[in-house]
């Protein structure tokens, strides 16, 4: 059984005073998540990410379409006790602190008494809020309050978690905490759905990915199936390189293109026609150190902007 499954969800919106008409929000949408995996859901801002997460969370309904969660329809009471979520942009009630509520949120899901400090103590740990959690919300920052709603989302022990941008507004380190949080709930089970436009994230942390553009979905599948584009070149990275030998392989016909990095320091983009050993063989015997060897391959970047550059109709109805 799928975690998540979506079948040509469609969402329509009427826009415009005088003459309303109908605009595209998202389009015939249809993926699978399976259980226990962190799938990203990628694309530009205005792409149709958020809509389609609150398809999925029934705060608005498809046009035409239909969307599970654990094999059940997705407005089922017994999905909503089993899944948390993080909206892109959260909003607590700001003159309580968050201890408060964090407790508050166990509330509602019947946690009582010790049980429910101790819970709202752990999230709070996990999430980096240390003796702060005792101020009110509104002297939070952005980064503080994405935290708290991170911790609010999983204070169930959901079996899925959506999460929308979860790592809007955070500073590096907090960043690298999240996506740590986020591997831990994979490695316990939960699967994890978060959209994002940041492909770094993705990178580092999801088996699978769709990416959607202008309201459809342009491209999904295994990260590794999608990454694993033919090596078009390398990229050779040598220090103390001197004039002559620079002077060698620029006239050697082996160099796509050479990038100074710093003093006597060049990055070499050699072809994939050219076995890299040959020119770096040559470079060595002139002195060189090798620095790096790296191959030369599409990333998820290039291939977002490619798959969204690509999608050029109309979101309109047309």
């Amino acid at each position: 059984m799928d975690a998540i499954r979506t079948e040509a969800l469609t969402k329509h919106y009427q826009v415009g005073f005088w003459r309303p008409r109908p605009y595209l929000a998202l389009e015939g949408v249809s993926l699978s998540v399976a259980q226990g995996e962190v799938f990203g859901f990628l694309g530009p801002n205005g792409a149709g990410k958020t809509t389609t997460l609150k398809l999925l969370m029934q705060l608005i309904y498809p046009t035409s379409g239909t969307a599970e969660i654990l094999g059940l329809p997705v407005g089922a009471a017994a999905v909503k006790r089993r899944i948390g979520y993080l909206p892109e942009n959260p909003y607590f009630y700001d003159h309580l602190t968050a201890e408060e509520l964090l407790e508050y949120f166990a509330s509602l899901f019947g946690y009582a008494g010790a049980e429910r400090r101790q819970r709202a103590s752990r999230l709070l740990d996990e999430v980096g809020i240390g003796a702060e959690r005792r101020l009110q919300l509104r002297k939070f920052s952005k980064g503080m309050l994405q935290r708290v709603g991170i911790a609010q989302a999983l204070v169930n022990d959901p079996e899925v978690v959506f999460f929308d941008e979860p790592m809007s507004g955070l500073d590096p380190l907090g960043r690298r905490e999240i996506r740590q949080l986020i591997l831990r709930l994979r490695d316990r089970g939960c699967t994890v759905f978060f959209s994002s436009h940041v492909l770094a994230d993705a990178e580092a942390l999801c088996s699978r990915v769709a990416i959607v553009a202008r309201g459809r979905l342009v491209a999904s599948g295994a990260l590794s199936e999608i990454l694993a584009f033919q090596v078009h070149g390398w990229e050779l990275v040598v220090s103390q390189v001197t004039p002559a030998a620079l002077e060698c392989a620029r006239k050697s016909g082996r160099v796509e293109k050479i990038v100074p990095l710093g003093p006597d320091r060049y990055a070499f983009d050699v072809p994939l026609t050219v076995a890299p050993e040959q020119l770096l063989g040559e470079l060595t015997a002139a002195g060189a150190q090798l620095v790096s060897l790296t191959p030369l391959r599409e990333t998820l970047e290039d291939f977002f902007v490619r798959q969204v550059a690509g999608a050029t109709s109309d979101r309109g109805l047309e």
